[in-house]
């Protein structure tokens, strides 16, 4: 996944909110978000090359999500997959200081990454590109393929325009949120980071919503977690080839 906006206790209705766009090569293998059906208790897409996956929720309420840290000339090509994070921190029943932990004995192992993972009310960040971990406290986030609030042109337009929605919709509709997770805007290039991929692959990777011939936004994910723990989990998976997406919705109620 290649941005993440969250909304932490920001929203009368909303305890959590959060809308994300996964960024891919088209022809790399994907399942849209539905639960496994080898672990029917998680929701979420599939990487159907590595298995894991970049974002999802258990019947629990346990979350999880996932971006690349983008540095070029430190990828490893025999690390291990990122996914795999994501999923076995759902899998799992550890609290978020307590996978980190365990997760700071390998982490050096995978190229660089950013971790959301989160229990009940508590949301918590880390990075192996960063420094420590960091449990957030209310507010709204943003994070791209830096670390957590890095103010990149995507993640700052993006977090100010969800503080807006959240502001001004005292129930907040998710196609407000879709809509929002469609900005193919693109900044001057003084405003553009340097990660070591040059200009053009800069521009092409500064929109929120990003489009190309070989490589771009290939879901939009929203999940609303309210204050009476009812999920509902929205993705729409874009088709470049014909100019449309298709969305799956689920909702459910968190157990105990």
């Amino acid at each position: 996944m290649c941005l993440l906006l969250l909304a932490l206790e920001s929203h009368p209705v909303y305890k959590l909110v959060i809308a994300a766009n996964r960024d891919e090569f088209y022809d790399r293998p994907t399942a849209p978000a539905s639960f496994w059906d080898d672990r029917p208790d998680i929701l979420g897409g599939r990487d159907l090359r590595a298995g894991g996956t970049w974002f999802g929720i258990n019947k629990k309420g346990r979350v999880a999500a996932i971006t690349n840290y983008r540095d070029p000339a430190s990828i490893k090509s025999n690390a291990p997959s990122r996914g795999e994070l994501v999923s076995d921190f759902l899998t799992g029943d550890e609290k978020p200081e307590e996978y980190f932990a365990s997760l700071d004995l390998k982490a050096r192992a995978y190229n660089g990454f950013n971790l959301l993972v989160g229990v009940k009310d508590q949301i918590c960040w880390y990075s192996n590109r960063g420094k420590g971990t960091r449990s957030l406290i209310p507010g709204i986030y943003g994070v791209s393929n830096h670390l957590l609030d890095t103010p990149w042109p995507k993640v700052s337009r993006g977090k100010s325009s969800l503080e807006n929605i959240l502001l001004n919709n005292p129930i907040t509709s998710p196609e407000v949120l879709f809509h929002m997770l469609l900005d193919r805007s693109i900044p001057d290039d003084d405003n553009l980071p340097d990660t070591g991929v040059g200009l053009e692959w800069e521009r092409l990777l500064s929109p929120i919503f990003i489009a190309s011939p070989n490589y771009g936004t290939r879901s939009s994910t929203i999940l609303l977690i309210d204050q009476n723990d009812h999920v509902t989990f929205m993705e729409r998976t874009h088709i470049p080839s014909q100019d449309q997406s298709k969305e799956v919705v689920f909702e459910f109620p968190i157990e105990d």
